[in-house]
């Protein structure tokens, strides 16, 4: 019978001195050139000594211009190389195996750490607010960033990790290519689930290519979206069938992405086995374990008794036990329950301790969701800074600290950090004018019969009302169509209407002409907002309105079909 302090011999010939691995969680410690410093290494040192067979970094970028949020560490090449040589040894010192994590957010690039368009398999935008639409990739594109992925790996072995995880959960780049909500391609990159799995094979290629036979390459996998007509479980088990042939030494199940987290464990409900037994997956993982083969699997989310966690292993539902959250009060977790100093870990609920009928609004539930990610990540600073973790930080203090240091903005939910986003108070600005201006006198001016191209209407069908949304836009209209611009991307309701259903009609003049519309990123929004001025002597001033109100813009050209 398998025990928790059992060795693991992987694949590739290590060996794990136990089965409990410290997950990776995002640390926001690397420098503003990407490189990590003597944060990580005190945060690893604490880590490395604490017990833990494997320690996974949290997110390592593959391009500098695509960031998941502000202070990820890059490696694209070996500008950073003493550092991570630094950073590796630290963590090993205690004798864990060290892996990083390595990732490109595609879609989920962070607006306020990144400054190119948002890249992804195809140009659909998240379901969050303030996140940019994407931009297709191209085919050269998407075999370069494969090479990343291994140009990473290889400089991640040089420096002295012992192996890389791909986050491919969670909906960043590598699910995304897997997600049919995402991939939407219908050339050798999508189109069907053996040709969206593509991408992730050739990157494990890739880097099999490029490193020794020793050092370890794992990933982690969603086991499903948790969402309507996303990457579903039967597809993951297909996916981990084909990636068992490919020389993995470690498979990490998880699931969802931060538009559904069931990471977190919040939007999906749990069977009374699933709760009795702590782990999110692990029900998956059983499910699983005969399509992975000879591949260990591992299971993060939801562990904390030391019960669970032996139960997990002898009954051979997973090889290791992931522990994320609680490290992150707990670095020596690991030795905790292996020496049985403990058995039960405390990771407590970040929660304000509002009444029920408050605590269950949409907004309070997204401000306590952004509280967790954030009192979580203020102790890996603590610990970075030298000091001890704080179990006891009152939640409000975190919140006091977001509302001075952020604003409001630090309250909404998504997956960036805290840092306050102007374009976003933009978009309110211009929102609140749409509807308390403009809206109305547009519409005003229609019933009088007073039309024009530069204030007219656009109506789209609503994403989740499936009924007509008319709203007042300006309009440049040529032969076979028009150009609208929208000032905030798909952060403008209308225009992520138009990302599910392109299908909509415009007025021109007295008459609605049907079309199909378009975002076009690759478009100069600035020269298409000065073509819209009524007359040139006017063009410098409507660009400077544009330009005043705009966030993201992106345009968005409307073909005729009538």
């Amino acid at each position: 019978m398998t025990a928790l302090s059992d060795q693991l011999a992987l694949p590739c010939g290590q060996v794990l001195p136990n089965r409990l691995m410290k997950a990776a969680l995002s640390e926001g410690l690397g420098t503003a050139a990407g490189a990590p410093d003597e944060r990580l290494e005190r945060l690893y040192s604490r880590w490395g000594t604490g017990g833990f067979g494997l320690v996974v970094t949290g997110n390592v970028m593959v391009d500098h211009d695509h960031l998941g949020e502000p202070g990820n560490v890059v490696i694209a090449d070996e500008r950073h190389l003493d550092d991570l040589s630094r950073w590796a040894l630290t963590a090993k010192s205690g004798g864990a195996r060290l892996w990083m994590q390595i990732n490109h957010p595609g879609r989920q690039a962070n607006p306020l750490a990144t400054r190119s368009q948002p890249v992804a398999p195809s140009a659909i935008g998240l379901g969050l607010p303030g996140i940019p639409a994407p931009r297709a990739l191209t085919d050269a594109e998407i075999v370069d960033i494969v090479e990343r992925f291994a140009t990473t790996a290889r400089i991640a072995e040089r420096a002295g990790f012992d192996g890389v995880q791909i986050h491919g959960a969670h909906g960043y780049l590598v699910s995304q290519f897997l997600s049919p909500l995402a991939n939407q391609r219908d050339d050798r990159w999508g189109g069907d689930p053996d040709r969206r799995a593509r991408f992730v094979l050739e990157v494990v290629r890739a880097i099999r290519a490029e490193v020794s036979a020793s050092f370890a390459v794992a990933i982690k996998l969603n086991s499903a979206d948790f969402q309507r007509g996303g990457f579903t479980e039967d597809e993951s088990r297909a996916v981990v069938r084909r990636l068992a042939a490919e020389r993995l030494d470690l498979i990490e199940i998880s699931g969802g992405s931060y538009e559904s987290p069931a990471m977190m464990g919040r939007p999906v409900a749990r069977s009374a086995s699933t709760v009795a037994r702590e782990a999110y997956f692990l029900e998956y993982a059983q499910s699983v374990r005969a399509a992975a083969g000879s591949v260990p699997l591992a299971v993060t989310g939801g562990f904390r008794s030391r019960v669970a966690m032996v139960d997990a292993v002898e009954s051979g539902e997973c090889d290791v036990v992931g522990l994320g959250r609680p490290s992150a009060v707990a670095p020596g977790a690991a030795g905790d329950i292996l020496h049985r100093r403990t058995e039960r870990l405390h990771s407590p609920s970040i929660s304000l301790g509002l009444p029920a009928r408050v605590s269950t609004l949409p907004n309070v539930k997204s401000l306590e969701g952004a509280l967790d990610l954030q009192w979580h990540t203020d102790q890996l600073h603590r610990i970075g800074a030298g000091a001890d973790p704080d179990p006891a930080r009152t939640p409000w203090l975190t919140a006091a600290a977001m509302l001075k240091h952020h604003g409001v903005d630090a309250f909404r939910s998504r997956r960036s950090s805290t840092v306050k986003d102007p374009t976003l108070r933009k978009f309110e600005v211009e929102r609140a004018v749409g509807r308390y201006l403009a809206n109305p006198a547009v519409r005003a001016l229609s019933r009088l019969g007073i039309r024009t191209s530069f204030a007219t209407e656009l109506e789209t069908t609503g994403r989740k009302s499936g009924l007509a949304r008319t709203v007042p836009v300006s309009v440049a209209f040529d032969d076979t169509g028009a150009w609208v611009i929208s000032q905030h991307g798909t952060r403008s309701g209308w225009a992520a209407n138009i990302g599910a259903e392109p299908k909509v009609r415009v007025r021109q003049g007295n008459r609605w002409r049907a079309g199909i519309a378009e975002l076009r990123p690759a478009d100069d929004v600035v020269a298409r907002a000065r073509s819209f001025a009524p007359n040139p002597v006017l063009a410098g001033l409507t660009a400077a309105t544009f330009r005043a109100l705009q966030s993201t813009p992106v345009s968005v050209r409307i073909t005729f079909t009538d």
